[in-house]
C-alpha cells in the first residue's frame, strides 16, 4: 500500500493558530463559503487517493457519516457535477475527505488523480444524503461494501471507532486482490481496537500476493453464512458497483431477509460504460424507458403545463406528476444532467416564471433557490413554466 501524501498548510494557519481554534463553533455550509481548498492528497492504493478539504475560514464541518459532497469542477472548458461520498469521520471536524478511485476512461476520477493538489480551491455543495448509520441505530450491523464503494462504510466505521463505541460490527469487503483493499492496514486497527468490530476481505484473486491468508473469490450466501451466523439478525449497508449490489440483493433475497434493514447507495458516473455515460450527461433515455414514461404520463390523465426555454427556442409539455426533465427528455430536448436524483446540481437552470414543487437531496443551495434557481431532475410543475436555457 502506498503512503506518499501531499500536504498543505496555508501560511495564515501556520502563523494565527490560536485563531483557528477559536473558530471551532463555526460551521462550514456550502451557502456560506462556496469553495474548500485542498489540504492534502493520499495516495491510498495504485489507483485510489484520498483528497482532503479545509475551509480557509476556519469553519468545522458537520455531517452525518455515509452523506456524500458535490464538487463542481471545471475540466476542459466544461463545468461538471460529480458527488462522492465524505470517507472521513464527523468526529474530526477541521477536516472532510473523499476517496477516489481512478477509473479507466473516467473523465473526472482521471482529472482528479492527475490535477488536483495541495493548495488547489474546489467549488462543493453539500453535505447530503440518507445513507447513513446515524439515522437507523441498531444493536449489530453488517457493512457490505466493493471497490470505492468503501468510503461511507468507512466513515460510519470510524466514527464509531472515534467515539469510543465499541459497537457489533462485521465489515465484509470484496476487492480485486489483496493489494486492492482500500483502508486495509486502518481497518485492522480498528478491529484491534474494538473486541466486537470483526473485518473479512474477499479478494477475486491473489494478484501479486503469494501468502494471501484471506479468502479468494466471491462474497455468496454460504460464505456469508460463515463470516457472520447471525446476518439475519443486523442492520445491512451495502455499497459498491451496480452488479454488486444486484449479487447482494439476490443473495439477501434467497435467504428471506427482511429488506426494511437493508440500505444502499451508490451513484458512480465514471464506472457507467460510455453509452450509459452519455445518456446520464446528455439528458437520454433508452427507446423502451421513453416509451414506458410516455405511456404512464398518458394514462395518468393529469393536468398538462407547457415549458418554454428560452435559449433553446423549444417548447414542450409536462404533466403535473412529472418532472421537468423526463418531459424534456422524452420530447427530445438535450439537458445536461448526471444523478437525476437531485444531488449533484448538473440540471440546475433559472426558472424565469411559473412554480414548481421541487425535492432536491442536497444538489442546490438554498441562496440558489432564493434567487430562483431550480434542479429539472427533481421538479414537477405548478403551472407554466419559463426555463432559461
Amino acid at each position: 500500500m502506498m503512503r506518499d501524501a501531499q500536504t498543505f498548510e496555508p501560511q495564515e494557519a501556520r502563523l494565527t493558530r490560536p485563531a483557528f481554534w477559536r473558530a471551532l463553533g463555526a460551521t462550514w455550509t456550502s451557502d456560506e463559503e462556496e469553495t474548500l481548498v485542498c489540504c492534502q492528497v493520499r495516495q491510498e492504493t495504485h489507483d485510489v487517493k484520498s483528497f482532503f478539504f479545509m475551509s480557509r475560514e476556519g469553519r468545522t464541518f458537520s455531517f452525518e457519516p455515509g452523506q456524500f459532497i458535490t464538487l463542481e469542477l471545471e475540466i476542459d472548458g466544461e463545468t461538471i457535477n460529480r458527488c462522492y461520498t465524505i470517507s472521513s469521520a464527523p468526529t474530526r471536524p477541521h477536516t472532510i475527505s473523499i476517496t477516489v478511485k481512478r477509473v479507466p476512461d473516467g473523465k473526472v476520477s482521471n482529472w482528479l488523480h492527475d490535477n488536483l493538489r495541495a493548495g488547489d480551491t474546489v467549488r462543493v455543495l453539500g453535505p447530503a444524503g440518507e445513507f447513513t448509520c446515524a439515522r437507523h441505530a441498531a444493536g449489530k450491523y453488517l457493512f457490505l461494501s466493493a471497490g470505492s464503494g468503501i468510503t461511507p462504510l468507512m466513515s460510519m466505521s470510524r466514527s464509531h471507532h472515534e467515539l469510543g463505541e465499541d459497537r457489533d460490527i462485521v465489515f465484509v469487503h470484496s476487492a480485486r486482490t489483496p493489494d486492492d483493499i482500500i483502508f486495509a492496514r486502518e481497518l485492522d486497527l480498528i478491529a484491534a481496537n474494538q473486541q466486537r468490530f470483526r473485518t473479512s476481505f474477499v479478494c477475486e484473486r491473489m494478484g501479486q500476493r503469494t501468502n494471501w491468508p484471506g479468502i479468494t473469490g466471491f462474497l455468496t450466501l454460504p460464505l456469508l453464512r460463515l463470516i457472520a451466523p447471525d446476518f439475519m439478525e443486523r442492520e445491512i449497508f451495502t455499497c459498491g458497483p451496480a452488479p454488486y449490489m444486484k449479487a447482494v440483493r439476490d443473495l439477501l433475497d434467497e435467504a428471506g431477509f427482511d429488506r426494511t434493514q437493508y440500505h444502499e447507495e451508490s451513484f458512480s458516473f465514471d464506472s457507467l460504460s460510455p453509452a450509459e455515460q452519455a445518456a446520464a450527461t446528455e439528458g437520454e433515455h433508452a427507446p423502451a424507458e421513453a416509451a414506458e414514461a410516455a405511456e404512464a404520463a398518458e394514462a395518468d390523465g393529469a393536468t398538462k403545463f407547457s415549458v418554454s426555454f428560452t435559449k433553446m427556442r423549444r417548447d414542450i409539455e409536462c404533466g403535473a406528476h412529472e418532472h421537468v426533465l423526463d418531459a424534456a427528455k422524452r420530447a427530445g430536448v438535450r439537458l445536461p444532467a448526471s444523478c437525476t436524483q437531485g444531488m449533484c446540481g448538473t440540471c440546475k437552470v433559472k426558472l424565469v416564471s411559473g412554480q414548481v414543487d421541487m425535492r432536491h437531496n442536497g444538489g442546490i443551495r438554498q441562496r440558489e433557490i432564493d434567487q430562483g434557481m431550480v434542479l429539472l431532475c427533481c421538479s414537477k410543475p405548478l403551472s407554466d413554466l419559463v426555463v432559461e436555457k
